[in-house]
């Protein structure tokens, strides 16, 4: 019996030590050295005063400023732990109330636009956490965001289209804005 334990014990300490310890070990350094940025949450800022990751989407509600998709998440707006779909369906009443009180808000902030509210400004993501929306819908919030700010809508909409990202490869995706990166440019553009 003894010689089937030991090599056994022997075989879990060993693949233990690697799976556990020397394989995560490895794969994080060379994360950190290949990759930092990404290895670190592609995090947007300073190291000393990070403002948030441009891979995970924020909660903007002021009208100074670009607002992103809706969240999923519950019940915190934008949480990475809870990344999730909302699950419901076209017809689901809440949805279409949920829907309908997002399209009040924005006609609300800028009662002058008369555009039809993109789709991407009134529904979440499927993983609730989207931090880019549709040219067509930074392009909407455009007029509200120049004038709350002071600013003319042709330099607001030169920042739009310099954030605006292309497809990937130019054939993957759809082009798309990063919310926190536009607003992040519009309040240096206000230094």
């Amino acid at each position: 019996m003894t010689t089937h334990i030991k090599p056994a014990l022997l075989m879990l300490l060993i693949f233990t030590l690697l799976t556990g310890i020397v394989y995560p070990l490895a794969v994080t350094f060379s994360a950190q050295l290949l990759f930092p940025s990404q290895a670190n949450g592609s995090l947007l800022g300073t190291k000393e005063q990070p403002l948030g990751s441009e891979l995970i989407g924020q909660a903007f509600s002021s009208p100074e400023y670009f607002w992103g998709r809706p969240s999923a998440t519950s019940p915190v707006p934008y949480n990475g732990g809870a990344s999730s779909g909302s699950n419901q369906g076209p017809t689901n009443p809440a949805l279409i109330a949920s829907v309908k009180a997002r399209i009040k808000a924005l006609r609300d902030v800028n009662p002058s636009q008369l555009e039809a509210v993109p789709v991407d400004l009134v529904t979440a993501s499927a993983s609730g956490l989207d931090p880019h929306i549709s040219p067509a819908a930074a392009k909407y919030q455009i007029s509200r965001v120049a004038i709350v700010r002071h600013l003319s809508p042709n330099s607001v909409s030169d920042l739009v289209d310099r954030y605006t990202e292309g497809r990937q490869w130019r054939i993957l995706g759809e082009p798309r804005v990063n919310v926190l990166e536009l607003n992040l440019a519009l309040d240096q553009h206000l230094k």
